[in-house]
């Protein structure tokens, strides 16, 4: 679907995890759709931070979309069950999801003062099925980032206030993800291909067309959603 341009003008956003890939790209994406986009990373404002986040929310008078992007396997690997420790178990949980449930607590009282929101936390395909990167926190993060979405849904809807989740396929968009994918060998690498319908990776913009989607003033009757944006790959 495409969207004219200028469609956001006057709306203020926040997008999370813009330092890179999918969140540089939807931050982007809003910003040519006229929002004013006020983008954040790990390194400007901590989002498993209830104060810092709080106080950052508070210095813009307000936020009428929210896009939590924030997350990933924080530098992770896959490793059996018995060896995952407390602490990394914790790390990649709350910057996925405590760090969504943060966020997206900050915003609401501003939305439900305007009576106009919309929030779009991106999950996983990992969320939806399993990660190929074994790592359980994150597939377990993802999961509860969707169920969160549903419930937030219900629960802001009478507010004028949609949340929406996306679950990206596989994408090459970071040094993480390009790794992993260098890591399977051409073998593996046409394994994965064969299982994805249109027989190609998707790119940092499909996400983003999926979140232009989503926080269009037109999809006022779209909630509690989980988009598989992966080329088929869901299917399976």
């Amino acid at each position: 679907m495409t969207i004219q341009s200028g469609k956001l003008n006057g709306k203020v956003a926040l997008v999370t995890g813009t330092a890179q890939g999918i969140g540089k790209a939807i931050a982007q994406r809003l910003e040519e759709e006229g929002a004013v986009v006020h983008g954040i990373d790990k390194d400007s404002v901590d989002v498993t931070s209830s104060s810092a986040v709080s106080d950052f929310v508070s210095s813009l008078g307000g936020v009428d979309i929210l896009v939590n992007s924030a997350g990933g396997v924080r530098g992770q690997v896959g490793r059996p069950i018995e060896e995952v420790t407390d602490d990394q178990w914790r790390d990649v949980v709350d910057a996925n999801l405590t760090g969504t449930f943060i966020c997206v607590r900050a915003v609401v009282p501003f939305m439900k003062q305007r009576g106009w929101g919309r929030i779009v936390t991106i999950s996983s395909g990992a969320g939806r099925s399993v990660s190929l990167t074994g790592i359980q926190a994150y597939a377990s993060a993802k999961a509860a980032q969707i169920g969160f979405t549903r419930q937030m849904a219900h629960e802001l809807g009478q507010f004028g206030i949609t949340v929406n989740c996306i679950a990206p396929g596989f994408v090459l968009s970071n040094p993480t993800s390009i790794a992993q994918w260098e890591s399977y060998g051409p073998e593996g690498q046409q394994k994965i291909l064969n299982n994805i319908p249109v027989r190609h990776l998707g790119t940092a913009d499909d996400i983003a067309n999926g979140v232009q989607f989503f926080v269009d003033p037109a999809a006022k009757w779209i909630t509690g959603q989980t988009l598989s944006i992966d080329g088929g790959h869901a299917l399976f």
